[in-house]
């Protein structure tokens, strides 16, 4: 996808972080950009920071209804998306498998996997039917889609599972033949400080733990940066506007994975790789201090 300009955007998740920078990044290509958030008076601000090229629509992405509203909205006022960045996402406590309860699982997934699959049942259908490029870009992590970390078993398992969702769909685009093209988005480039730290406070009332969690599983951003700072380690922090502008870059060559330091994962992988071949786990236990 090489043009931009005068073309419609769809970011979900886009009232903050990530999502708004990739808007802020269209936006500066000349898109019209729907930004979709459920957060209303955050959506509010961030279309009126961002002007006349961006609008908001507020939308339960783990809701297929409020997924079809969007998309509905976005076809009737535009007549188009060209392109789709399925990005909202939230993060649960961490704990160890045994301690987590169903609704951590319900509200996660609901969100980070099937709020994916929403937004490709809403829009590519009517994105294949206009015969016009077209680029899906679905947000996974690292931890998860390359290497999850074990305490974060909630969160790393939707992420692996949006990585997978996204190599079936691109090869379903080509496949058949559409003019379509889908990429996995890997932020990354140093420490990100977006609202996936304090994404409890969108957690709804009906899915909510049934057992308090103690401070020491939930921290800040600002927190653990303080907490590394202290132990000795200097982490850096990837700036959110650059890191779209990377994106937006990846878009434009239609690469596959769009990440920073993208040739680094390949040690990682072939390490994971020859430990699954030899029947064992490739999470390093010892990091965690269980051995």
């Amino acid at each position: 996808m090489d043009q931009f300009e005068g073309r419609v955007a769809v970011v979900t998740g886009g009232a903050s972080g990530i999502g708004k920078a990739l808007a802020k990044a269209f936006i500066g290509e000349g898109m019209k950009v729907v930004i979709a958030d459920v957060e209303a008076p955050a959506l509010d601000k961030a279309v009126a920071e961002l002007g006349s090229n961006a609008s908001g629509v507020v939308t339960d992405v783990s809701d297929p209804a409020s997924v079809n509203a969007l998309a509905d909205h976005v076809f009737a006022t535009h007549g188009a998306c060209h392109l789709l960045c399925n990005n909202a996402g939230v993060s649960a406590p961490n704990l160890d498998l045994w301690e987590t309860e169903s609704t951590d699982f319900e509200w996660v997934h609901g969100v980070n996997v099937r709020g994916v699959a929403h937004g490709v049942q809403a829009f590519v259908p009517r994105m294949i039917e206009s015969g016009e490029p077209g680029f899906v870009m679905n947000t996974s992590s690292g931890d998860g889609g390359i290497s999850p970390l074990a305490q974060q078993v909630v969160y790393a398992s939707s992420k692996a599972a949006v990585s997978t969702i996204t190599e079936c769909l691109a090869a379903q685009l080509i496949g058949r033949e559409t003019n379509l093209r889908a990429a996995i988005f890997y932020p990354s480039g140093g420490m990100l400080n977006t609202g996936i730290w304090t994404t409890k406070r969108n957690r709804p009332a009906a899915l909510a733990r049934k057992q308090d969690v103690s401070a020491d599983r939930e921290t800040t951003f600002d927190a653990f940066m303080e907490g590394a700072k202290a132990a000795g380690f200097e982490m850096p922090v990837q700036d959110l506007d650059e890191l779209a502008k990377f994106a937006v870059e990846g878009i434009r060559n239609e690469d596959f994975v769009i990440m920073i330091g993208r040739e680094t994962m390949e040690a990682t992988l072939v390490e994971r790789a020859k430990k699954l071949a030899n029947g064992e786990c490739p999470i390093e236990l010892q990091h965690m201090g269980l051995s």
